[in-house]
């Protein structure tokens, strides 16, 4: 059983008087039974913490089922190392005072050297290296054990024996490896250091029990287990230090004493225990409670069903029509709408265009293919030219090939000429065998590898531009650093060299004061000097000093304004840059986006909500549509509204549901863009009708009129000549 920190975990035991019919919550892969729903949550959360570790491995930071599916690959491995090899590694093993991997490191040794009968091996022979196989030992009462081998050739027959030293024969694979064998000591053993058996492990292969002469002063068996001499001593010592205080009668420090050793045992006790920590969200939905912390949900809408197929079809129809659609330039086949095709399928004309070039399209790709169907039709001297008459003849010899008993029992009705009679599902179940067929042409996996190679690199240059502009900015803030600190060491050094004089300010020039009045004066040698001759003739030089003022106030304004200006035009700079490189990293980003979409030509579900039904969005038609988790149940949502109703639905607390959201508000902008194309669509297809219908009876309008009938005007423009 995996360890919870380092330390052998129990399970919890089952509640008591169960009855038969009563309601419990149980963990999958322990088996464990809980009546109350709490502790039952509290045991999942510890299970999926990163604090187990692996028995067998000792691999940590694992939850505890990662440990336990470990554990089992670890005991399988085991179970691969020989029968033959297994007694001398637990002779090893027994009483092992070696740490893990030393130990190890002596078995394998130990085993390399061990052949036993039945052994793959190379022996040599004139020189090279031959595959052979150990028949026997044979023991000549040399002191190196002589080996009988076959000589296995190259049909794995035996040719020839020869009797080999153990110096000639080299492992043709080592049936063990380091890893296997840690494992191996692992399970094998129920203490470290001294390393001992289990006791029946140690019955079934002869092991002794009792301890080596050299550990017995230092180990011995107490019920069944291996006590270290020198602990029970120190143990036995403290309990007499507790005897010999209650003799002396002081009953008062005992019971201080016992008090702190109850207190320490309960507060070990606890540590051990596991702590029932808060829920950590996301979590499996169905395990999701309400909270009061819960926003309000919305009712989630109940999808349309309102199909022309039989509902069992739907994911064939769907399955069919976005391959036609995601291959439609390899196939030459101009794309119609999944309204079109629905209909199609469900009409009784046997020669409608649009079934008709879908089958053709299908079919020409195998022709071109060369593969199985292009090889029948040459038996049977088909024209690979395949046309609105003879179409289906070469849906009869597909059927042939393939040989499906159900679908050959519709060949008769398709030979008459009657393929619009048959059921729906069996129109689908012949598409579907065409397009699982096409998906295994060289051409179809051609093209895949091709979307699959410019998804790449697109990838691959928006990671390189996002890494460019990434080192500049780090070079920019480099310089900055750089820049600044330049600017502060020579403040530091203007500080220096001005500190020691009071009349000097912080931007380097002299202060004079002379009465009340305080004056700057800007160059740094000319008040040098000017202070040197103050004592002398203040008052001579007061004027000038006046005169000086005005000037050097007017210059340091003038200066300040400009630098004030210098620093905005340069901000207003930087501002304008940094605007228009974000402008033009989105719109790259928005590129990239776009060019990936091109690439992506296979559909993935959105996701799965709680009871595991599944979510699907086809860009070319914009509906949701909504999968049971049997398959057996189709649905759409077809509005703004019902898409916003199922998000508000959802419960960000559970998994899927979680991952549900972000994809839906991912692609909340399309497929709410795409749902007003096909309002509008359908509003315009609503007036069409009603004006049809408004006509007098005395004039029929034609059926092209109708937008229902639209597929039957249906055109391949994109047909190969």
């Amino acid at each position: 059983m995996p360890l919870f920190k380092r330390k052998p975990f129990g399970l919890a035991e089952p509640p008591e008087d169960l009855e038969p019919c009563e309601l419990v919550y149980q963990v999958r892969f322990t088996k464990e039974i809980f009546r109350d729903y709490q502790e039952y949550l509290n045991r999942i959360n510890l299970y999926r913490q990163r604090v187990w570790m692996c028995k067998s491995t000792g691999k940590s930071n694992s939850t505890y089922e990662e440990a336990l599916v470990s554990e089992k690959h670890a005991t399988q491995k085991v179970q691969q190392l020989p029968n033959e090899l297994v007694a001398p590694a637990l002779h090893i093993i027994q009483f092992s005072m070696l740490p893990l991997r030393d130990l190890a490191d002596v078995i394998a040794k130990k085993l390399q050297k061990d052949l036993f009968v039945g052994a793959q091996l190379y022996g040599r022979k004139d020189g090279g290296l031959y595959p052979c196989r150990v028949l026997k030992l044979v023991e000549n009462g040399i002191d190196k054990i002589q080996y009988e081998v076959a000589w296995v050739g190259k049909s794995k027959k035996t040719t020839e024996n020869a009797i080999l030293l153990g110096e000639d024969l080299v492992w043709k694979k080592i049936p063990f490896s380091r890893s296997i064998l840690k494992s191996f000591i692992r399970e094998s053993t129920c203490r470290s250091i001294p390393w001992v058996l289990h006791e029946k492990l140690a019955q079934k292969y002869g092991i002794s029990t009792d301890p080596p002469k050299d550990l017995r002063s230092r180990f011995f068996f107490q019920d069944g287990q291996l006590v270290n001499r020198t602990k029970k001593r120190k143990n036995e010592n403290r309990n007499n230090v507790v005897e010999v205080n209650e003799e002396f009668g002081k009953s008062k420090r005992k019971k201080v004493e016992t008090g702190k050793s109850d207190a320490e045992k309960n507060i070990k006790e606890e540590n051990n225990k596991p702590k029932e920590e808060p829920v950590k969200y996301p979590i499996d939905d169905l395990l999701v409670q309400p909270g009061p912390d819960d926003p309000p949900f919305t009712n989630r809408p109940s999808p349309l069903r309102d199909f022309n197929v039989p509902m069992d079809s739907v994911g064939d129809l769907l399955m069919v029509w976005d391959f036609c659609y995601s291959f439609n330039r390899l196939l030459h086949l101009c794309p119609f709408s999944l309204e079109d095709f629905e209909n199609a399928i469900c009409h009784k004309d046997s020669n409608l265009f649009l079934i008709a070039e879908t089958h053709s399209a299908l079919l020409r790709l195998l022709i071109k293919d060369d593969g199985e169907y292009s090889l029948a039709l040459q038996k049977r001297k088909r024209k690979p030219k395949i046309s609105l008459i003879t179409w289906t003849e070469y849906i009869c010899d597909f059927l042939e090939m393939i040989n499906i008993t159900e679908l050959c029992s519709y060949m008769t009705t398709i030979k008459r000429g009657h393929y619009g009679l048959l059921d729906t599902n069996a129109k689908l179940q012949v598409l579907q065998e065409l397009v699982s067929h096409a998906l295994e042409t060289d051409l179809i996996r051609g093209k895949l590898d091709e979307h699959i190679e410019q998804r790449q690199a697109l990838g691959a240059t928006r990671r390189g531009e996002a890494l460019e502009y990434a080192r500049k900015k780090r070079e920019e803030k480099e310089q900055l650093k750089g820049e600044s600190g330049a600017d502060g060491l020579v403040k530091e050094n203007n500080m220096e060299s001005t500190g020691s004089n009071p009349h000097i300010a912080e931007n380097g020039n002299l202060i004079v004061e002379t009465g009340e009045m305080v004056e700057e004066v800007i160059s740094s040698k000319q008040s040098n000097v000017f202070y040197n001759r103050r004592q002398f003739d203040c008052p001579s030089k007061k004027t000038e000093k006046q005169n000086v003022g005005p000037k050097a106030e007017a210059i340091n304004i003038t200066n300040l304004n400009e630098k004030e200006a210098q620093k905005r035009l340069t901000g207003e700079k930087k501002e304008a840059e940094e605007k228009k490189s974000k402008e033009k990293r989105e719109q790259r980003r928005e590129y990239f986006e776009r060019e990936m979409e091109k690439q992506n030509i296979r559909t993935n579900s959105l996701g799965k909500d709680r009871d595991y039904n599944r979510y699907w969005w086809f860009s070319r038609d914009g509906r949701i549509f909504v999968e049971s988790s049997d398959a057996k149940q189709w649905g759409y949502y077809s509005t703004k509204e019902e898409v916003d109703a199922l998000i508000g639905s959802l419960n960000c607390k559970g998994e899927r549901e979680r991952a549900l959201q972000k994809q839906l508000e991912k692609f909340y902008g399309k497929i709410c863009l795409e749902l007003q194309k096909r309002s509008k669509d359908l509003a315009h297809k609503i007036a069409l009708e009603e004006a049809v219908l408004r006509r007098s009876t005395r004039v029929r309008a034609p059926l092209g009129e109708n937008p229902a009938n639209a597929f039957l005007k249906y055109v391949n423009k994109w047909k190969e000549d």
